[in-house]
């Protein structure tokens, strides 16, 4: 009889220890259910939240999280400002012109803490510098915020919207520049669409925003409307911690890490993905803690551009919810 309790004492030290370890271990009955809508499509970029997913981070803090890709890459922002999704990522240009409109959104959170974006072009299109930009057609997904940093890239020589034309082709960014349809696309990922078009065996060129002008600035941020905020404050709180844990383990474990994602995502195109990841791992937030200056210097830029005609404060803008 001895024995047998030993046996099971062992056995029950052993299950506690192994669910301290893992962190997929269930931690919590009647987790709190939430919808996060994603900026776009899975890809490499979103690598971490898989992980806070499928890897139990989520689920360490008590929720149950379900990631969900946009229908259109307008959609995120405007249905988290409408109440109707309490989380979505987003990107800290965006929440700058939606706050400055009234908006109720506010960022809580970093998953991408530099820019991804640029203006990405084929190399036989001729394009050298953003001069060349004049009397071409520019392809963009995201209206408000492509559309404003494309304003600030022309500006950088001496153009104006005016000098080119807008075509809005959805997620369709690299597609547009192999079919001809545009001569440059606003929004590409440097370590997304680049790679693409390398893989498509097609030469191509961008122009990184930060080199003309454009503040640094996060890329990808988690976003919440206020009035979920004030509820739900803990509930915010607990997945910011969440996922800068599984950024730190993706950090740590970069196999593990896009294993997952893979395993969630059995449809995305691994060697497009792998290269992604590996271009952007360095990019992923290393503190949840934001900055005032970064916010306030990029608002102040978009005000001297004439993007936004108000300029929002840094505690309109973002919330730390993480010291």
């Amino acid at each position: 009889m001895k024995t047998h309790c030993k046996i099971l004492m062992t056995c029950l030290l052993t299950i506690s220890w192994l669910g301290a370890l893992l962190p997929n271990a269930p931690q919590v009955l009647g987790a709190e259910k939430y919808d996060l809508i994603l900026d776009w499509f899975p890809n490499a970029d979103h690598v971490p939240l898989y992980v806070a997913v499928h890897g139990g981070f989520f689920r360490k803090e008590g929720l149950e999280i379900r990631l969900i890709p946009p229908a259109d890459p307008n959609d995120p922002l405007k249905l988290v400002a409408a109440g109707r999704m309490p989380f979505a990522i987003n990107y800290q240009p965006q929440v700058t012109i939606s706050r400055s409109r009234g908006l109720p959104v506010r960022a809580i959170g970093v998953l991408v803490e530099h820019p991804l974006s640029s203006l990405a072009f084929l190399k036989k299109s001729g394009i050298k510098t953003p001069a060349d930009l004049k009397g071409k057609t520019i392809g963009y997904s995201v209206q408000e915020l492509e559309l404003a940093l494309l304003k600030a890239l022309a500006a950088s020589a001496g153009l104006t919207p005016k000098d080119y034309t807008v075509v809005n082709v959805n997620f369709n960014l690299t597609a547009a520049l192999l079919s001809g349809n545009v001569d440059a696309v606003i929004g590409a990922f440097w370590n997304y669409e680049l790679p693409q078009l390398e893989l498509e065996g097609v030469e191509g060129g961008y122009f990184s925003l930060t080199d003309y002008g454009v503040p640094d600035y996060y890329e990808l941020v988690v976003i919440t409307n206020d009035a979920f905020l004030q509820s739900n404050r803990d509930a915010a709180t607990r997945l910011v911690r969440a996922l800068q844990a599984a950024i730190d383990f993706t950090r740590e474990h970069p196999g593990k890490a896009l294993a997952m994602y893979f395993k969630a995502n059995p449809e995305v195109k691994k060697v497009l993905d792998r290269r992604a990841f590996k271009l952007v791992i360095g990019q992923f937030a290393h503190s949840q803690t934001m900055s005032v200056k970064k916010w306030e210097r990029f608002a102040r830029f978009a005000k001297d551009l004439k993007v936004i005609d108000r300029q929002p404060t840094a505690s309109d803008l973002f919330t730390n919810l993480i010291p």
